[in-house]
């Protein structure tokens, strides 16, 4: 199945860049991965929201069909990562758009942001005030950490600054999630289900590998990993690579450190690395990369002498490959020595040594070898913050619809691990077209998926309350 062309012509006509300020702090970064380890396990983590987490509404708006709550909560990540969220976004702050009128029960539906769908006006339009109508269903939108009134002041839009910042605005969302969705059980609402298109897709799909019950949920434009979006789709495209490139280089603390923090099996790496070259090939053709962009993709994706070896030697799939952390070294270290970091220069530098360390440095942001390492290094991160099969699997498969764009140029799903075999029992819809204008056309077919789920849930737990 081929890519969108209208995919990868919005993409040309948006011109920020991802990720400016680089991969974020490393000691940020090891925060984070180890919070990950516990938040991964569903049973572990059960007791860090507690059940009377304090939810406050300040607002209420009333309209001809709904009510309109405002409502704020200080984010847990807050409580348990001190200080790894920017000082704007730990107030958490949502609406809860509730019918006047209830057709059966009185079902809530929480929506998590897609990129760029900043404060709730967006989601309310397309899907809270329609499913209202349709279904007297109540929506509750949480807005995203780095978005609307809780983006940083220092941040352009919604590109978000460093690699990481994705990362925590994960952790806040699954703990958020849970505070919701307590908040919503003890006010007496039922039943409840999570839903988001695109990026909101994959944080509502964390959401409920973390919640210890049954519930519906409808993932829609998302998949099993974000890693393929930020290195083979067309996003890659504005991924800042020359800083992150830069800041691997010079700073030996990923590849020395962060690497060892990584427990992701990397079979979904090795899977990318495989087919990289051929997916890689239709969007560059669309997107006419330019002659020298060409080489630097080349140095990655096509086969040849040491740089790939069949991709065997970077992604751990050549002959007699080891086991899975045999993969995992092999995909994320290619470069068997390295210079001192800048931390561990001494701060009294002579003009001969500041001139060595300035030709030391120039010489490991040159190696051929480096856009792919930074590339591998994106998928290990990437992988072990966002991939599906490094989180619990939901307590019952069988409540998740899917809907997927077949001709999705934001969201690759060759190569990786699908939402099938992670988590068996899923649904999955296909729409005809791509990521952008499922979007725009295909609002009603998500909502559709919303009410089939909570339907199913109905018919299969009508006394679990």
């Amino acid at each position: 199945m081929g890519v969108s062309r209208l995919d990868v012509f919005y993409r040309r006509l948006l011109l920020t860049k991802l990720f400016i300020g680089g991969w974020g702090k490393p000691e940020d970064l090891k925060r984070i991965f180890e919070f990950r380890k516990l938040i991964g396990d569903r049973e572990r983590c059960e007791s860090l929201v507690p059940e009377d987490y304090p939810v406050y509404t300040n607002k209420t708006e009333e309209h001809s069909d709904c009510l309109i709550h405002d409502g704020f909560f200080i984010s847990p990540l807050e409580h348990l990562v001190p200080g790894i969220l920017p000082q704007e976004a730990v107030k958490a702050r949502f609406q809860f758009i509730v019918p006047k009128r209830w057709q059966k029960n009185r079902p809530v539906c929480i929506h998590l942001a897609g990129t760029g769908d900043h404060f709730f006006w967006r989601r309310r339009t397309l899907m809270a005030r329609p499913m209202i109508k349709e279904a007297g269903m109540a929506s509750l939108l949480l807005e995203n950490p780095y978005y609307g009134y809780r983006k940083p002041k220092d941040q352009l839009r919604s590109s978000l600054k460093n690699v990481s910042d994705l990362f925590v605005m994960g952790g806040a969302l699954i703990l958020e999630s849970t505070v919701l969705l307590r908040w919503l059980h003890g006010q007496g609402y039922w039943p409840l289900g999570m839903t988001g298109i695109s990026m909101g897709g994959y944080m509502a799909s964390l959401a409920v590998t973390n919640w210890p019950k049954p519930i519906p949920l409808v993932p829609c434009l998302s998949w099993s990993t974000a890693s393929s979006v930020f290195t083979t789709g067309v996003l890659s495209k504005a991924v800042n690579w020359s800083e992150l490139e830069k800041q691997y280089a010079i700073n030996s603390v990923y590849e020395e450190e962060i690497i060892n923090l990584l427990e992701y099996c990397g079979a979904d790496s090795f899977k990318m690395g495989q087919d990289l070259g051929r997916n890689m090939d239709p969007i560059e053709h669309l997107l006419g990369v330019s002659g020298g962009d060409r080489a630097s993709v080349d140095r990655f994706s096509k086969a040849g002498g040491e740089a790939e070896a069949g991709h065997g030697l970077l992604f751990g799939g050549g002959p007699g490959g080891g086991g899975a952390g045999d993969r995992l070294d092999h995909l994320l270290s290619s470069v068997n020595s390295r210079g001192a970091s800048l931390d561990s220069l001494p701060r009294g530098l002579h003009a001969n040594d500041t001139l060595h360390r300035k030709k030391t440095d120039s010489a490991k942001c040159s190696r051929p070898s480096l856009h792919r390492e930074s590339i591998s290094f994106m998928k290990g991160v990437m992988d072990e913050c966002t991939h599906m099969a490094n989180f619990s699997v939901p307590v019952d498969t069988s409540l998740i619809i899917v809907v997927q764009a077949k001709e999705d140029a934001y969201i690759p799903r060759t190569g990786v691990l699908s939402l099938q075999e992670i988590w068996p029992g899923c649904e999955v819809r296909y729409l005809n077209g791509g990521h952008i204008s499922a979007y725009l056309f295909k609002q009603n077919v998500f909502r559709q998926a919303i009410y089939d789920a909570f339907n199913r849930f109905c018919l299969k737990y009508p006394n679990l309350h």
